[in-house]
This record gives C-alpha cells, structure tokens and sequence, in this order.
C-alpha cells in the first residue's frame, strides 16, 4: 500500500484531497499546526475516523517508508515536514499537483471556476449528479449540509464513475494545471491578482476545455469569453436571449424563488447570486445531456455548504449566520441578499491575510457602505495572520477609518473576546449576527458560541 501524508492536512482544499485518497486505497497520514495549538480538533477527530493518521508537524510524520510528501501552497520550507523529507529525498509535491492528476484521471471532468460561487456552485454540481445517479466524484473546499452525517469532513463526494467535479481555484495561478471536458467561469473580480491578469488566466482557461464552457454573460469581465474548441453556453439574471434565463426572483422565508422558461423553482438559499449559481450547475449538467428541469427540481434539496449565509440559530429573537465572504463582490452579495429581509445587521467582518487588504481592502470597504444602513454595525477586528512573511503596513484601524469616511457604523475592536461583550451587549431582537471572514476554521465555533451566549 502507498503511504502518503499532507502537510496542513486541516486545509478544507487538503482534508478533501486526503480523504480521497484514503477511499482510492492509499494509506495517507498528515500534520497540520493548528492541531498541534489545540485548535481544529472535531476535524482532527474525523480525519482519524476514516483511518488517517495524525502527527505533530514536527517531522516525526516523515519515514523513510514514505512515498510522496504532498503540501499545501501556504507551506514554506521551514516547516519541519518539508525539511525532514528534502533530507530524506522524498517526493514532494502541492495539493494543486494532486488534484490535476486525479482530475485528469476522469473522462467527463468539470472545472468550476471563477471570482465568487465556486463553491457553492461545485456542490451544487456534486450534489445534483450524486443524487440523480451519476456516481460523480466531487472535490470541493466547502463542506456539504446534505452530506454533514457522512463519515469524514463533509467537503467530497466520492463514487467509483466516470464524473469529477472540482472548484478549480484561480488565486494562485493553478488553475493553468486543468484540461476539463466541461468549464464554467461564474464570474471575473479582483481579488489576489490584478483584472487584466486574471482575465489571461480566464481566457487561456476557456481554451482548454474540451466539450464544452459555461459563462456567466451578467459578469462583463466575462461575458465576452468562449469556447474555442467546442460549445459556449451562456446563463443570465438579466438577458433573456442566454441559454438559461431565470426571472421573476423573489425572497421567501428561508430561501429565493425563481422563474425557469415558465416554471417555478425555490432554493433553500438566499441571494439573488445563489440563483445565478443554480443556472450555473443547471447548465453544466446540461452539457451531459440532463433535462433543466429535472435539474432544477433535484436543487430544490439542496442545503448549501457550511459559512455560506449558514444560519447558525436563532435564539432571543436575534438569527446568527455565518459566512465566508472575504472579497468584495462575495461582501456586496451576501450583504444585499441579507437587506431582502427585515432587520438590523451587526457585522463583524475579519479581514483575512496583510497582502489581500493591501489589494482589495478599500473595495470591500466600499461594498460595505453601499449596502449596509446607517443604523447597522460594522467590526473589524485585528487582520487574520498565521504566520510567515507579511508587509504589515496595513491594518484594520485603517479600513475602519476608510468605513467611517463613508459613512459606515463601524468600530474597530482588535480582540476577538471583547468583539463578543460588544455584540452580546448590542444585539436585540431582531437584529441579525453575521460572523464573515475566510481560511480561519475557529469562526465557525465563534459563531456558535455566541449563538449559547446571547
């Protein structure tokens, strides 16, 4: 049996290549240093109970029995795993390495790309073929609602078929590793590179799909990109000539009705973009020769993942939700979709990473006060750091400044402790709790935490 082991094994882009690899048969272990601080641990637990062994992330992990040493893009040299196996001269290779070849190893594969929805938008693909019985698999960086009881992290979808879906990430340049048979691009925004970059990266992208791509025309970064090698479908809020037009949108109580060519369907999500999702994965499937219909119907199952507008609870009259939004068309989306209904909002937003503020901080700021009502909260705690080399000459005092300029009810509390007596002394009924921010896996509990205190 192969032995293989994931440095940052926590990642949610890592623990779904790891489980993978576990049900393909391979004897995978992995380290990661928020386990090693205490944190992460119900992940912790339920990598070990699908039989992953967990080491510190001292290099104790790395034996010479060892085959392939795989690492997450956010792993540096220093890390003693790395060290350990460059001493040993055992391979190494990133996650995104991985999941180009798995992904190569399916005759229908499909890449979902794009700023803003990949995720959701992957699971909804997943989940719509699991369930009609394709017998995809589907590597995805968020967790599943559906498949929470599943054993593992709820972040795949594993069969024995010939489908892989996976959320093909364009952050760091690796979407140029996938060939896929189909490809969607939900959308272009700045968020880690440049426009013009990421419209290259897009662009070369659409040249490389096989059968078929998928384009968001609502998006004008976009909307001008085709497939070269075979089809181009289009999908629209607003044009009604694209190839898949939804209309009549409206908020329900827990969730967004639509119109599709003259039949109604409902999603147990709120947001118009959720509804630009669904015609996203209702025009992929389409490409495989599934009916819209059929499709659009299996949706109406679908629960989300997990820190996507997740409602937590609601206690005291007052609704905790939480989500990842982190850029700022994520942050325009999920705040315009949160104002379709009644109620205060107190957002505490922690900005994630000094190099990703340096470059979209004054815009997410400005999706903020475009969307937010005077009597809402604004909080920014301190910038999420996990180490490594940073030019730290941005702060959250910065962006908060930048907020009350515009306008924006917002206040700067650096620790998170004292985030919690400010909101637990200002919430009232009514009002709704958005904990939002990316890659720090202790929000989640913050949220529940506060959802037990209020």
């Amino acid at each position: 049996m192969t032995k293989i082991s994931f440095c940052g094994i926590s990642g949610n882009g890592v623990s779904a290549l790891a489980q993978i690899m576990v049900k393909k048969g391979f004897e995978v272990r992995g380290s990661d240093r928020t386990f090693d601080l205490g944190g992460d641990q119900s992940r912790k637990k339920a990598l070990e109970e699908i039989g992953i062994r967990i080491f510190p992330q001292d290099g104790s992990g790395i034996t010479d029995d060892l085959d392939t040493l795989y690492v997450s893009t956010a792993i540096e040299d220093s890390i003693a795993d790395v060290r350990v196996a460059k001493e040993k001269n055992i391979a190494i290779k990133t996650r995104p390495d991985l999941l180009a070849e798995l992904f190569h190893q399916y005759k229908h594969n499909i890449a979902i790309s794009g700023t803003s929805g990949k995720t959701t938008t992957t699971a909804m693909i997943g989940y719509i073929l699991d369930t009609l019985g394709k017998k995809p698999c589907m590597i995805n960086g968020g967790y599943l609602r559906n498949y929470e009881n599943q054993k593992g992290v709820a972040n795949i979808i594993y069969n024995e078929g010939d489908i892989c879906v996976i959320e093909a990430d364009e952050s760091n340049g690796t979407i140029e590793k996938y060939h896929p048979y189909i490809g969607l691009i939900n959308n272009i925004g700045v968020d880690h590179k440049s426009l013009d970059e990421l419209i290259g990266l897009f662009k070369d992208f659409a040249g490389r799909c096989k059968e078929g791509l998928v384009v968001n025309i609502d998006c004008d970064n976009c909307k001008n990109i085709t497939n070269p090698n075979g089809k181009t479908v289009t999908f629209s809020l607003k044009d009604s000539n694209a190839d898949f037009y939804a209309d009549n949108i409206k908020p329900i109580p827990d969730g967004t009705q639509y119109n599709l060519d003259g039949k109604t369907f409902k999603l147990n999500l709120i947001g118009k973009f959720n509804v630009s999702n669904a015609l996203a994965a209702i025009a992929v499937c389409s490409l495989l020769g599934i009916d819209k219909f059929e499709v659009a119907e299996t949706l109406e199952g679908f629960l989300g993942t997990q820190r996507r507008l997740e409602v937590v609870g609601t206690k005291n009259g007052i609704t905790l939700i939480d989500d990842f939004a982190h850029n700022p068309d994520k942050v325009a989306a999920s705040v315009s979709a949160l104002k379709d209904y009644k109620g205060r909002l107190i957002v505490m937003f922690q900005p994630h990473g000094f190099a990703p503020m340096k470059l979209t901080g004054k815009d997410i700021v400005k999706a903020f006060a475009a969307h937010l009502d005077k009597e809402d909260i604004l909080i920014l705690p301190d910038i999420y750091f996990v180490g490594g080399t940073a030019d730290k000459t941005i702060s959250s005092k910065d962006l908060i400044n930048q907020a009350l300029e515009l306008g924006v009810n917002a206040h700067y509390i650096p620790e998170r402790k004292d985030v919690e007596k400010f909101i637990l002394a200002n919430a009232a009924s009514g009002d709704r709790v958005i904990i939002m921010g990316a890659r720090d896996n202790t929000l989640p509990d913050f949220s529940r935490q506060l959802l037990k205190e209020i």
